[in-house]
């Protein structure tokens, strides 16, 4: 697996980014997103924008696949399990 980066994967927060992707989602899914931006400034005072949330999550999921391999999150849905 990657170079022994599991779970101390952190996401890069709060600093300027030089790389970029596009990824496209669905309108139910960018709702979600918003929802969520939203019930975490207005219920756990966080105020962060959706690419913050998005990192965090890559960070999360990518963390869990180094940790779990086969039986990660990522890897159970992906085959639809």
């Amino acid at each position: 697996r990657g170079g022994g980066r599991t779970a101390s994967r952190r996401p890069s927060g709060r600093e300027r980014h030089d790389e970029k992707i596009t990824v496209y989602v669905s309108a139910e899914e960018l709702m979600d997103l918003e929802h969520a931006r939203l019930v975490l400034r207005g219920e756990h005072g966080l105020a962060v924008d959706r690419g913050r949330i998005v990192r965090e999550a890559v960070a999360v999921v990518l963390a869990d696949l180094e940790s779990r391999g086969d039986a990660s999150i990522l890897v159970r849905r992906l085959r639809g399990r």
